[in-house]
Order: structure tokens, then sequence, then C-alpha cells
């Protein structure tokens, strides 16, 4: 698995997301997501959103994915 794959996948399955996705050992990666589909949702709703998008890959391909979730607001300031 590699960062761009994951970018690729977040953002077809969270329309009008932008993902920015790092990681250097195949496995272990961190992720900023901002979407306007995060608004009013709390952390770990929109975790689940964007492990959603992910499916079986995590606990997979995709040992660990450290999560930073916004709204486009909230990357703004």
């Amino acid at each position: 698995m590699n960062p761009d794959i994951i970018r690729d996948l977040i953002e077809q399955g969270l329309p009008g997301a932008r993902a920015e996705v790092a990681g250097d050992d195949g496995v272990h990666f961190e992720a900023t997501v901002i979407c306007e589909a995060f608004r009013g949702k709390l952390p770990v709703a929109r975790h689940r959103m964007v492990y959603a998008t992910l499916g079986e890959r995590m606990g997979g391909e995709i040992h660990a994915l450290a999560l930073r979730t916004l709204t486009p607001d909230e990357a703004a300031g």
C-alpha cells in the first residue's frame, strides 16, 4: 500500500474531500483529511467516515492510520 492509493480511496469515498497522506514503511500512515461533510460531527464520527472509505484494508494492508480530520473552515483557521 502506498500513500497515493490511500489518498485516492479517501477522496473517492468522500466527495469533495482533500487528503494528504504520508507513510514510509507501507503499513503505517498518517493523513490529514479536509471535508465539508465533517461539519457538525465529532472526531470519532469523522474518523469512521474515513475508515469506511478504506474498508477491509484497515487492519490488513493498512496496519495503522493516524488521522487529522477538519472542515474547510477549521483548516483555514
